[in-house]
């Protein structure tokens, strides 16, 4: 039977008329407007014939096709979320869920006794992590990955602790870890997503398959200095922490030339912070990913070894302090060719890329799920922003490509 996917355009429009504003999307987890579309979203499942619903230890939603008579237990994870950033774009997210939606509602209507294997859709809690600063809380509570002493400290803008927020919820905090429980019988986990970055859209492509997620090292490096009045201090004289920091810029730009990857600065902070005194100190943050673990550790070497040469320049110390980290996270070589072939199949041609922001796939691939994830070109290059947006007919065409990927991947699972 075919999938409608003009009926999956209509409803990302519908979800967007009730949970946004002038502003974009503002279905930020744990709030009344997230549980407005979670309540909107779990009605539509609810209407699918033979579809099972509940909600996890961690806030997860799941809907789950039983799979027919003698059929293999191992399931068909499609997994996507439903929150957003504030302000955020109509397509982030919820055009995983939607689309899961959409392969349910066939299967549905295709094998009245179940399809070959059972197929489950998940609704992730908290992907973004916008309200508490720690994104994939749903998946990584699943994953087994949640650092429960860190998620326990975690407090919103107005100072609302993150186990208060989810207890006004449903959910106890303590328990979050138990919905591990829910991966045991997955088989393969299939996520579509919009690229949210301008590698599509300069190849002139609808669709790409997804090769991983990119590895993260994210640090504070603090140079030291000396205050001095800055007019009577000459400039050889000086030991301005700035001037080291300052150099680090163009040299991220030429570590990424020598290996790939990205890097960023994304803040810089001084003191004394006047205009009237050098910089004792500044402290700048440094992001920086590579789907290659080696070459992301060559970056961070590099890295270390210009901030001393520039602290050495300028008279200055510098010290370093890690933030983050997180290694890349490969997906599965043959579901990436089953995208391939899905992807060339509805439009045909596909590329391969990888993600630079981390997904909830990466949660189900580090939980040793086999793992793939489809892209659908993105204008502007620009996410997490309400002029966020993808042509109507690339919409249509990954909605039909993921479920062509939806048969194969049973298909796959079945053969197993």
């Amino acid at each position: 039977m075919s999938i409608d996917p003009k009926v999956t355009v209509a409803e990302l429009k519908e979800l967007r008329e009730l949970t946004g504003d002038a502003d974009g999307a503002q279905r930020v987890a744990f709030t009344p407007t997230w549980t407005t579309a979670r309540d909107w979203l779990r009605a539509k499942i609810e209407a699918i014939p033979g579809v099972e619903v509940h909600r996890d230890a961690a806030g997860n939603l799941w809907a789950t096709l039983a799979g027919r008579s003698g059929s293999p237990d191992k399931a068909l994870v499609i997994g996507g979320h439903i929150d957003s950033v504030p302000n955020g774009g109509w397509l982030d997210g919820c055009l995983n869920t939607l689309a899961g939606v959409a392969i349910l509602r066939r299967l549905a209507a295709e094998f009245p006794d179940g399809p070959p294997v059972p197929v489950r859709l998940v609704d992730w809690a908290d992907e973004e992590g916008a309200r508490f600063g720690k994104s994939l809380f749903g998946s990584s509570a699943c994953s087994g990955n949640l650092d429960m002493d860190e998620a326990r400290g975690l407090t919103d803008k107005d100072g609302v602790a993150l186990p208060d927020a989810l207890a006004a919820v449903g959910i106890d905090f303590d328990q979050v870890k138990d919905c591990g429980v829910e991966l045991a019988n997955a088989a393969a986990y299939q996520e579509l997503h919009i690229e949210q970055g301008p590698v599509l859209l300069d190849l002139d492509l609808p669709l790409g398959a997804v090769l991983g997620t990119f590895g993260v090292e994210r640090h504070a490096i603090h140079f030291h200095g000396q205050a001095a009045h800055s007019g009577s201090t000459p400039m050889n004289r000086r030991k301005d922490a700035f001037l080291a920091a300052a150099r680090m810029a163009p040299e991220i730009y030429a570590i990424t030339g020598r290996e790939g990857g990205v890097c960023t600065i994304g803040s810089c902070k001084t003191r004394p912070g006047i205009v009237t005194s050098v910089v004792e100190d500044c402290e700048i943050t440094l992001d920086q990913r590579h789907l290659d673990a080696a070459a992301l550790g060559r970056m961070l070497d590099q890295a270390k070894q210009a901030s001393e040469r520039f602290a050495a320049e300028a008279g200055v110390t510098v010290t370093w302090r890690r933030l983050w980290h997180i290694d890349p996270i490969l997906f599965n070589d043959e579901l990436i060719e089953l995208c391939d072939q899905s992807i060339a199949e509805t439009c045909g041609t596909s590329h391969r890329l990888p993600s630079g922001p981390l997904h909830d796939a990466a949660e189900a691939a580090a939980a040793g799920v086999p793992t793939i994830m489809m892209f659908v070109q993105s204008l502007h290059g620009i996410s997490h922003n309400k002029i966020e947006d993808t042509r109507e007919e690339h919409i249509e065409q990954s909605v039909l490509a993921f479920d062509r990927l939806a048969t194969k991947i049973i298909g796959w699972i079945a053969g197993k």
